[in-house]
């Protein structure tokens, strides 16, 4: 009989996942697979259980936000032989990975969307030797996603990441940084930075620019320049939420590959909402049809 590992973070978003477990099981039931189920213990917990079990599984589900999605991906990424495809019920505040491929937000539906879905290739992104699914991000309000207190999310969900947000506004500190990418090179001052593979991202849809592709090769990179005044500020703010990228403050792409050096100090890097590590050079590359994702629609 075909094995499927269900790996589930119980303390995501509000912890609600314990109220649907059953529901979630009975829908894996039209799988007629056996089910190993694993409940996180802490952080790196879902990575190391599915790194040691490779070759185990026929198939591996995840719940949880972003950042257990992260682990579960970087662990099949660790197999040297054939990789399972997996699923996801996301249950996270802003679970913006989910919400580009069109997965349900309810934990019952997201199970079902797997029990009549089919593997989906999807790119995902490399960071020096490590891997995330959907945003490599540097700067302003990048802290906010892994030092916003657990209870507060699962209090506020959304907003949490917002009121968080609105302290950082006074301490934005630009970076100075080279940019190189297969195309060209740019330098200057930055206060933010993002690689992007994701329709949205801190919860706005739009905001990673126009024709993105979950699977075509390609990241979206876009690097905000520090700006002279309030007006240009603003300016940002508003191409951002516009989709408007012409600006002169606003340097974006789409690109295969890029390497971002900081020229004076380390600099904090997150991925998928969970801090990177601080680091003065990263090497980032797509890799393009990576996995497969338990998808009902193809991806686009």
């Amino acid at each position: 009989m075909s094995r499927m590992l269900f790996v589930y973070n119980p303390f995501s978003g509000k912890g609600l996942i314990k109220n649907h477990l059953y529901d979630i099981l009975q829908e894996f039931n039209a799988l007629d697979m056996e089910i190993v189920i694993h409940p996180t213990k802490d952080r790196l917990d879902a990575f190391q259980y599915i790194a040691e079990n490779e070759g185990k599984f026929d198939m591996i589900v995840c719940s949880g936000g972003d950042g257990t999605l992260n682990e579960t991906v970087s662990g099949v990424m660790s197999y040297t032989g054939s990789k399972p495809p997996i699923g996801y019920i996301p249950s996270g505040s802003t679970n913006d990975f989910a919400k580009s491929l069109g997965i349900p937000k309810k934990m019952k539906h997201a199970a079902r969307h797997i029990v009549n879905g089919h593997p989906d290739k999807v790119d995902i992104g490399k960071f020096n030797d490590r891997y995330f699914t959907y945003v490599a991000a540097i700067g302003a309000f990048t802290k906010v996603s892994y030092e916003t207190p657990q209870d507060m999310k699962n209090i506020l969900g959304h907003q949490a990441y917002i009121i968080e947000g609105i302290k950082e506004l006074t301490m934005i500190k630009p970076m100075s940084l080279r940019i190189e990418t297969e195309k060209e090179t740019i330098e200057g001052d930055f206060i933010y930075g993002m690689i992007t593979n994701s329709k949205s991202v801190g919860g706005v849809k739009g905001i990673t620019g126009k024709d993105v592709s979950m699977n075509d090769g390609l990241f979206e990179i876009t690097f905000i320049r520090q700006p002279q005044n309030p007006i240009q500020l603003n300016n940002i703010i508003s191409g951002l939420l516009m989709n408007d990228y012409k600006g002169e403050t606003v340097y974006f792409d789409h690109v295969s590959s890029v390497r971002v050096i900081a020229k004076e100090q380390q600099i904090p890097w997150v991925l998928d909402g969970e801090f990177g590590g601080n680091l003065r050079e990263v090497n980032i590359s797509v890799q393009k049809n990576a996995v497969d994702l338990i998808l009902e629609k193809d991806v686009k």
